[in-house]
């Protein structure tokens, strides 16, 4: 299992010490880029997102909440083991999204709605690197965990067959609560409130490694 910490939850005045405080037991950072429209909720922009890929040695994963991601993810710096992940229901067609996205340099991921069908995915996993389940509505952090979103895993994980596409997901998760999901087939776990709500962050990423094993 990937451990991906979510800056959704973070201390936003503080985020350069936030990201240091998880990265020794964290395989990537994760960032929820949120424009208004998409989701109702704004977060941060490639300006904050820049500033700490320059500080920072982990691979960041940049999760675009956004309408138009065709648009938006060549503005954001990247290095190599980065990913920029879309989501299938923006304004912009998956195929220039993915296009975009591998003009920066940067892997490809994908993203659905806990209620749109994973059909609409299934003829892009020739074309990216991560599949984002979405385990909440997006938008906000700290809300609960949906339990049909262990289904949707174990058909994703059928459907992506022996292709190198790592299945990631985000919202609710805990440490009470990841075993199920790695048991489902997934490989990246992102998670939010429940590590950086933690007065020990690292105890609580720890927790969370002993609990998937």
């Amino acid at each position: 299992m990937k451990l991906a910490p979510s800056l959704l939850s973070a201390d936003f005045a503080r985020l350069l010490d936030e990201a240091l405080s998880v990265t020794p037991l964290a395989s990537r950072l994760h960032w929820d880029v949120m424009d208004g429209h998409f989701v109702p909720n704004l977060t941060f922009g490639p300006p904050v997102v820049n500033a700490l890929r320059r500080r920072l040695d982990l691979p960041f994963e940049i999760h675009l909440m956004i309408s138009r991601p065709a648009e938006y993810a060549p503005r954001f710096e990247v290095r190599p083991g980065d990913c920029i992940i879309f989501h299938v229901e923006a304004l912009d067609s998956a195929e220039r999204a993915i296009a975009a996205i591998r003009q920066t340099g940067a892997s490809v991921g994908v993203s659905l709605r806990p209620g749109t069908s994973l059909e609409r995915i299934a003829p892009l996993l020739d074309d990216v690197s991560v599949a984002l389940v979405m385990s909440v509505e997006p938008g906000f952090g700290g809300q609960a965990f949906r339990p049909d979103a262990l289904e949707r895993i174990r058909d994703l994980s059928q459907r992506i067959g022996g292709r190198a596409v790592d299945i990631a997901v985000d919202g609710g998760i805990h440490a009470g609560n990841v075993a199920g999901v790695v048991a489902a087939g997934a490989e990246i776990i992102v998670a939010g409130s429940a590590i950086f709500g933690a007065a020990d962050r690292l105890g609580a990423m720890r927790a969370f490694l002993e609990a998937a094993r």
